[in-house]
C-alpha cells in the first residue's frame, strides 16, 4: 500500500523547490549579466588595444615613410652634387685640354717661324746660352742642316758682344726636339728647346691664356 504524505509537508517542499529555482534563475541572470559585462569590457579593451597598435602602426608607418622621404632627398643632394663635382672636373679638364692645345700650338708656331726670324731667334737663344763662348750647339737634324752656319755665326757675334769668346761651334750630335737648341760644354748642357721653353713659360701663362680663352 502507499505511504500517506501529509499536504503540509508537500506544500512545504514545493515551496523550497520554488526558491531553490528561483535562486538558480537569480544566480543564472547575475552570471549571464556578469559575463555580458566582461564581454562588453573584453570588447572594449580590445578595441582600445587595437586602436593603441593601430596608432603605434601609423606612427611607425609615417615615420618609415619620412625616413625613406629623407633618404631619398638625401640621395638627391649626393647625387646633385656629385654632378655638380663631375661637370667641374669636366669644365677644368676641357680648359687644361684647351690651354695645352695652345702651348702645342705656340710650339708648332715657333718651329715653323719664317727663316730670317727663326735664325735670328736660335743665334739669341745660343748666345745669351753660353757662359764662355766655346760652347758646342746641338741642333735637331732639320736645323742642323738647314740653319746651324748662320745661326752659330750670329751667336758668335752675340757672345763677342757679351765679352765671351766668339768660338761656339757646331756639335756632331743631334737632338731628338722639335726646335729650339742645346747649348753643352763639358758635362754641362743649357736645354733651350722649344718644348722646354714653351714648359717653362707655361706656369707663368696658363692661368692668363685661360683667362683669355674663357673670358665671359
Amino acid at each position: 500500500r502507499g505511504w500517506n504524505v501529509p499536504k503540509d509537508l508537500l506544500k512545504k517542499g514545493s515551496n523550497e523547490m520554488d526558491g531553490i529555482n528561483k535562486i538558480i534563475e537569480r544566480i543564472e541572470a547575475e552570471t549571464r549579466e556578469e559575463i555580458s559585462a566582461m564581454q562588453a569590457e573584453t570588447a572594449e579593451k580590445c578595441r582600445g588595444i587595437k586602436e593603441a597598435y593601430d596608432k603605434i602602426a601609423q606612427e611607425e608607418y609615417w615615420k618609415a615613410v619620412r625616413a625613406g622621404v629623407q633618404e631619398c632627398e638625401l640621395q638627391v643632394q649626393r647625387l646633385s652634387s656629385t654632378a655638380a663635382m663631375e661637370s667641374k672636373k669636366s669644365i677644368l679638364a676641357m680648359k687644361q685640354d684647351a690651354v695645352s692645345r695652345i702651348f702645342e700650338e705656340a710650339t708648332k708656331v715657333i718651329c715653323n717661324l719664317p727663316e730670317d726670324r727663326y735664325v735670328d731667334f736660335l743665334a739669341r737663344l745660343a748666345g745669351n746660352a753660353a757662359s764662355t763662348g766655346l760652347e758646342e750647339i746641338i741642333f735637331n737634324s732639320r736645323d742642323k742642316q738647314n740653319y746651324s752656319k748662320a745661326v752659330t755665326k750670329a751667336a758668335n757675334e752675340i757672345a763677342k758682344k757679351r765679352g765671351l769668346l766668339p768660338k761656339l761651334t757646331v756639335s756632331e750630335q743631334t737632338g731628338n726636339f722639335k726646335g729650339g737648341l742645346m747649348v753643352k760644354q763639358g758635362d754641362i748642357e743649357v736645354n733651350c728647346s722649344v718644348e722646354k721653353l714653351v714648359e717653362l713659360s707655361r706656369t707663368e701663362l696658363a692661368a692668363q691664356v685661360a683667362e683669355v680663352l674663357f673670358a665671359e
